[in-house]
């Protein structure tokens, strides 16, 4: 990113460690706000790299009225690892990845635990990511089967 950003505060460093982002990645993500959906579902990044991501997030709170894995908490999980391995294959360029597809099929149902999202990249180009995102329980059992799409953009200013 810009040379002009300030300096992470320990603070932010802290947010950033707890979020799952590892070290290398901090100053691209030093600008950005994790504290939205991503937090709310308790998304936990556990590797994060443009060609293979992983992230956690438990089932408890982010059910459906029968106390089913709610399908979109499901499919903002997938759209989050898509949308975060896609901006990270960019960021040095000063663009980001916004989602402009997202197909999910789920297949079976969970009731509690923790699933686990795995993000392959497909395609990284310059105008278009594509990685599919295949979510297990702590079986290993797939649950859900995922594809996003990100167009690349030049980051918004601030």
């Amino acid at each position: 990113m810009a040379t002009s950003e300030p300096p992470i505060t320990d603070q932010r460093l802290a947010e950033l460690t707890s979020a799952g982002i590892p070290p290398h990645y901090h100053t691209y993500f030093a600008g950005l706000r994790l504290d939205g959906l991503t937090e709310k579902l308790g998304i936990k990044f556990q590797h994060l790299s443009p060609e293979y991501s992983v992230a956690t997030m438990l089932v408890e709170g982010n059910t459906q009225v029968i106390g089913l894995l709610h399908g979109g908490a499901t499919a903002a999980l997938a759209e989050t690892l898509g949308s975060v391995a896609a901006f990270l294959s960019v960021a040095e360029q000063g663009k980001v990845a916004v989602g402009v597809d997202l197909n999910i099929t789920h297949l079976r149902p969970v009731s509690r635990g923790v699933v686990t999202g795995v993000c392959r990249s497909l395609k990284l180009g310059k105008t278009v990511c594509v990685h599919s995102v295949e979510i297990t329980d702590e079986s290993g059992r797939v649950i859900s089967t995922a594809r996003i799409t990100n167009q690349i953009i030049d980051a918004p200013h601030r």
